[in-house]
Parts: structure tokens; C-alpha cells; sequence
């Protein structure tokens, strides 16, 4: 006798909503904060984190209390134990930290973002704090232990993260014809929107081409100006939910699209073995990015890319499709990425001119240009793309107002 059939009492899952997922403007950034940024500040790590959260909270409206979501960095000096309790958190319901570095910045909205669309928290807070101007630079003890990439590297003479964007570099110039001109258009540009921001270590120090061609070396083709700062700093944001955020204090910047990247076999900050070492993180992070969004790079009004090294730029423009495979270069001339150009980028200054926080920056400054505040604005910026190291697993947001 046959068995009887039994209908099942799982429910069967929604039909999939191509390039709509649920992540789409679910969420909103509502409150940002930030230290003063200086070579040397005297307040610990943990002193300064706190000051930005609790900026950020107070900038949305929001009690310390009523914060049940955290998200840092890997590398973040200060857990969430103590950050939870100096601010006066209520009971955490979610945290998590993102590796490698620059790589993280976006990506610790990005999981804020998920964890309050799946209903684990309502108010999330997101920070980076480091004292890089006046702490240790790890790179200097050549005797550590090394991680695996960099055991094939340090031993001839890539000590540094700016020896191994060098050699990309330099690469970069051999192929398509890159030259100091191009990274000194990125230079440039980051130079003459700090200017315009009093909160940039660079205000008022403005930057001309004969300075720049002129500076020493920190490891050729790269010149001092083609390398981020040393700074001392914190910032954070607050992410709650869309319904949420029609309530804050401030108008809500909306989550539209995140998105992390690790290419595949992947090693290290350059990889070298890959057969084109000038394909990074950046274009695995595009293509997700870019998917499950409704508009694409030429809707772009404004973007905030991680320029923790000048070449890092036409670097990114390619990867996100603001151009064609070796046409980052070119893209930088005439005024292009400075104010009225036809992609203004870093508008605070970024990590070359306002401060190096880990990207953190570009971020909030996203947030102020659809906000319309920034120092540098935009004129009706909408939409903003904001990315995280180039080089190394990465991340990136959409954000649109």
C-alpha cells in the first residue's frame, strides 16, 4: 500500500525581489560625531571614542540608553564592554567588529544596517578611535612575527603599507601610462577641500604642484604628499530603522546598498600574484554594490573614496565604473574630482588632507553632503558613494538622502 501524502506545514519562502533586497533604504544614518583631529591629542583612545558616540547620539536626538547595536573595527583599541558601559548603553543585543583595517570603515554600518532591518537591535552606533599620530607604527619592528602574506614580502623590503602601494603603483604607471601629474591632481584635490573645513589637520595649508614634485620621498614613485596622515582622532554615527528615523532630530541619510569584498585567492595588501595585480578588492565589492542598487555611477553626485595613498584613487574610480580599465589616470584631469568637476570626491579633505581615522571620515562626510552641510558642498547632492580601503578586503556604501 502506497504511503498517503502529507502536505507540509513549512511555509514556503517569498518570491525573491530581484534588485530589491531587504536591506534597500530599510535603514538610515541619523546622528555623526567627531573629535577634534590633531598629530598629538592627549585623551586615551577610549576617552575620545566616547566623545564621538555620545556627539553622534546627541546630533540624532537619541539617549545613550536606548543604544542595543555596536559595530568597530578588528583593530579597534577599545571593546565593547567598556564603551557599552561609559556611555550609559542599555542591554546590547547585537555587536560585531570588521578586519583589516581601512578595509572596515563601511562595513561596520553595513552590519548596524542588517542587524536593525532582521530586527536584532533598533539603535546602533558605529566608531573608530585611534591615536595613530602619536601611538606605535607596528611596521617599524622588523622582528615580529609576520603575518603569512608578509613573509614573502618584508624580508626584501616591502616594510610598509607605502612600499607595497609602490610597487602598485609603479605598475600602474607602466601600464597605462599613469604619471605624478595624475597623483597630483588626487592630491590637489583633497588639498583645496580641506581648505574649505576648518576641522582638516591641513586647513589652511594649502598645496601647490612645485611643493608637491618637490617633497621627498617616502618610497618612489609615492612623495610625502601622496600619503595619508598621522593623526589622532574619533568619529562615530547612528544607524536606526527608516520608520525610525522620520522622527530624529536630524534629516536621515539613507542606507541604500552595502556591500564587502575579497577576491578570490586574494593575498595580502597587493596581490601580486593574481594575473592583474591591478584588480583589487574594490571591483568584487562593486559588483555587489552596484547589483542591488537602483541607480548606478553615473548617478553618483558626490563620493568620498578611501585615499589613504593618492594612486588608490584612479585605482577605485575603475573598480566602482565611474571609467573604463585603465582610465582612472585621465579621469583625474582638468578639475575633475574638485568641486563643479564632474565627480567631486573627499570633500572634508579625506585622509591625505582632513584626518586619517581609518576611512571613518569619509563616512560622516558622506553623510553631511546629503545632509547639505558640508563645508564643501555639493549643490542638491542626492546620492554618495563611500568606499573602504583599496587593496585590502573592502567595503562600500550607497547612501542617498
Amino acid at each position: 500500500m502506497a504511503a498517503r501524502a502529507t502536505k507540509s506545514t513549512t511555509p514556503a519562502p517569498p518570491p525573491a525581489r530581484r534588485g530589491s533586497p531587504a536591506l534597500k533604504d530599510a535603514t538610515a544614518i541619523v546622528g555623526i560625531g567627531q573629535t577634534p583631529f590633531a598629530r598629538r591629542l592627549e585623551a586615551s583612545e577610549k576617552s575620545l571614542a566616547c566623545r564621538a558616540i555620545l556627539a553622534a547620539l546627541d546630533d540624532a536626538g537619541i539617549p545613550p540608553s536606548q543604544v542595543d547595536a555596536l559595530a568597530s573595527y578588528t583593530m579597534e583599541e577599545t571593546d565593547e564592554v567598556e564603551i557599552a558601559k561609559s556611555i550609559g548603553a542599555g542591554d546590547v543585543t547585537f555587536f560585531a567588529r570588521t578586519g583589516f583595517g581601512g578595509g572596515a570603515s563601511c562595513a561596520t554600518v553595513a552590519h548596524l544596517a542588517m542587524a536593525i532591518a532582521t530586527g536584532q537591535a533598533s539603535v546602533g552606533v558605529a566608531w573608530r578611535s585611534r591615536k595613530r599620530g602619536s601611538g606605535p607604527r607596528p611596521w617599524r619592528n622588523t622582528r615580529t612575527q609576520l603575518p603569512t602574506p608578509a613573509q614573502w614580502s618584508r624580508p626584501y623590503g616591502l616594510i610598509r603599507p607605502a612600499d607595497e602601494i609602490a610597487m602598485l603603483a609603479r605598475r600602474y604607471m607602466h601600464e597605462y601610462g599613469a604619471t605624478r601629474e595624475h597623483f597630483f591632481n588626487v592630491a590637489h584635490a583633497c588639498r583645496r577641500h580641506a581648505s574649505l573645513n576648518p576641522a582638516a589637520v591641513m586647513h589652511g595649508r594649502p598645496l601647490t604642484r612645485d611643493t608637491y614634485m618637490t617633497s621627498r620621498w617616502i618610497s618612489e614613485p609615492l612623495c610625502l604628499y601622496d600619503n595619508c596622515l598621522e593623526t589622532d582622532g574619533a568619529l562615530a554615527c547612528v544607524v536606526v530603522s527608516a520608520d525610525r528615523a522620520r522622527d530624529c532630530r536630524r534629516s536621515p541619510v539613507y542606507v541604500h546598498s552595502a556591500a564587502q569584498g575579497l577576491p578570490a585567492q586574494h593575498h595580502g595588501m597587493v596581490n601580486y600574484w593574481n594575473d592583474d595585480p591591478l584588480t583589487g578588492p574594490s571591483w568584487t565589492a562593486a559588483r555587489q554594490l552596484w547589483k542591488t542598487a537602483d541607480f548606478g555611477p553615473a548617478d553618483i553626485d558626490v563620493a568620498q573614496i578611501y585615499d589613504a595613498f593618492t594612486p588608490l584613487i584612479p585605482l577605485s574610480l575603475e573598480g566602482y565604473g565611474f571609467c573604463g580599465r585603465g582610465e582612472g589616470a585621465a579621469f583625474t584631469e582638468d578639475g575633475a574630482l574638485e568641486l563643479g568637476g564632474r565627480l567631486p570626491l573627499n570633500t572634508g579633505g579625506g585622509g591625505l588632507s582632513e584626518a586619517y581615522v581609518h576611512g571613518f571620515n569619509l563616512i560622516t562626510e558622506g553623510v553631511r553632503q546629503l545632509r547639505g552641510t558640508s563645508t564643501a558642498q555639493v549643490p542638491g547632492a542626492s546620492t554618495c558613494l563611500v568606499t573602504a580601503g583599496e587593496g585590502v578586503p573592502t567595503s562600500a556604501l550607497l547612501l542617498r538622502s
